[in-house]
């Protein structure tokens, strides 16, 4: 049992260098956060969980192959870098102002956020290159240490890291609402906007050095 917990942990400190490299759900996590609040973060992490629950199936299923060859990083590629463009132009083009949001004059569904969580997962193609080799070598790590009590230590350690840093982004961004303006919010959007479409050119450019 001290093996699994320990294995836990480590899947913990693994799962958290991951977590904190800045990505598309970092700033879709930010912006939401600004509008709905601290539940905004919690709740892209609960999109990016089934995103990730999908993956560890087809990983079990025997389609890790799949998921790292090159036409599934071509594929993915493309299509995650056109859709992290698009969301990043609606981002930096939106109208909404920071007081009609407190005010309550413009209200955004929650349950846009789970979505934003499994959009960015699975437009990312990092999130497919860090299953198809650490996830992958870790499941079957745990598989191997405990079979399903491992396995379960690696994804309970690896979820607590991203809940956690994530929740803690999201805390931070939604009591900036209390000192911020809505010239220093449109800033902030149009910065996660700007940086949504660098990084969707990124991985389409990426595209093109593999073809």
């Amino acid at each position: 049992m001290i093996e699994v917990v320990l294995f836990g942990l480590t899947s913990f400190g693994v799962g958290l260098s991951g977590a904190l490299v800045p990505g598309p759900m970092l700033t879709v996590t930010i912006s939401d956060s600004i509008k709905k609040g601290f539940i905004a973060g919690p709740l892209v992490i609960l999109g990016h969980f089934i995103a990730e629950i999908a993956v560890i199936i087809a990983v079990l299923a025997g389609l890790d192959w799949v998921i790292g060859s090159q036409t599934s990083s071509i594929f993915i590629g493309t299509l995650g870098g056109a859709v992290l463009i698009s969301m990043g132009y609606d981002i930096f083009k939106s109208k909404e102002n920071l007081s009609d949001i407190l005010s309550g004059e413009n209200k955004t569904k929650t349950h846009g956020s789970v979505l934003g969580g499994i959009i960015t997962s699975f437009s990312n193609p990092y999130f497919f290159i860090w299953w198809a080799s650490i996830g992958y070598a870790f499941m079957y790590k745990g598989l191997e240490l405990a079979g399903i009590l491992g396995l379960l230590g690696f994804l309970i350690g690896h979820w607590c890291a991203d809940l956690s840093w994530y929740s803690l982004i999201s805390l931070f961004s939604s009591q900036g609402t209390k000192i911020m303006k809505d010239s220093t919010y449109k800033l902030v959007m149009n910065a996660c906007g700007v940086f949504l479409i660098i990084l969707g050119m990124y991985f389409i450019t990426g595209v093109l050095r593999i073809i």
